[in-house]
């Protein structure tokens, strides 16, 4: 192998690694920003789901900020050295890596922040439709042989039996979308419109008194259709 070989290898070996290690801190941030687009780890179904999109969407607002601001100091400076919370290293790894969209002049691109305040605008809906959903006063009643409750706390729609329900009555909960839950000692699904509506559907949880377990939601919203 010629020296010039060599040293064409070795360029192309150092671009490798100086790809591999992309800045520390843009890594982090490009990763938090473009994994929050396709980020399904909160399911609308945890109890907890409220507090937990209200963590990220500060962590996505803190995000947005933090590239903002380096792309302005960037922009009135000409470099990253000298941003605050920024060492050296970090700064000149952000520049470095801003080869890889170069025609986009910036240490975080205009992609990139795009994205992230796309997920800021969603993750602000979801919010917003599972607070108001918490919001509506859902009721529970009594039936023959256990009662329903309507577990806001725990964004569920609990049914618990007295004892353990046929195979029949069983298989007919599944088929609408309730699930055994051991730690509660109840059949569950999300407290929801159309959890209301299975509800409504299955004749072994019909409320005592005949009231169709629709109409005991006065503010429910109009309902399309069976939704198992």
């Amino acid at each position: 192998m010629s020296s010039a070989d060599a040293r064409y290898r070795e360029r192309a070996d150092n671009k490798m690694r100086q790809s591999v290690a992309a800045s520390d801190k843009a890594d982090y941030y490009e990763r938090r920003a473009q994994a929050a687009e396709n980020n399904t780890a909160i399911s609308s179904d945890d109890p907890e789901a409220i507090a937990k999109l209200t963590e990220k969407l500060e962590g996505l607002k803190q995000t947005q900020e933090f590239m903002k601001a380096v792309n302005a100091y960037y922009k009135k400076n000409g470099t990253c050295q000298g941003f605050p919370g920024l060492s050296d290293e970090e700064a000149a790894k952000l520049e470095s890596g801003m080869e890889y969209h170069p025609w986009d002049k910036k240490p975080f691109a205009s992609c990139t922040l795009s994205n992230n305040n796309r997920n800021i605008r969603t993750t602000e809906k979801r919010i917003q439709k599972l607070s108001q959903a918490k919001e509506l006063g859902y009721t529970g009643w009594a039936f023959e042989g256990g009662r329903v409750e309507a577990n806001g706390d725990k964004n569920r729609l609990q049914i618990f039996f007295d004892e353990i329900p046929s195979e029949e009555v069983r298989t007919e909960l599944k088929s609408w979308g309730f699930k055994w839950a051991r730690s509660e000692g109840a059949w569950q699904r999300q407290l929801t419109d159309n959890a209301i509506y299975a509800a409504s559907r299955i004749k072994a949880i019909q409320p005592i008194d005949g009231t169709d377990p629709v109409k005991i939601h006065p503010k429910r919203k109009k309902q399309g259709g069976p939704t198992r």
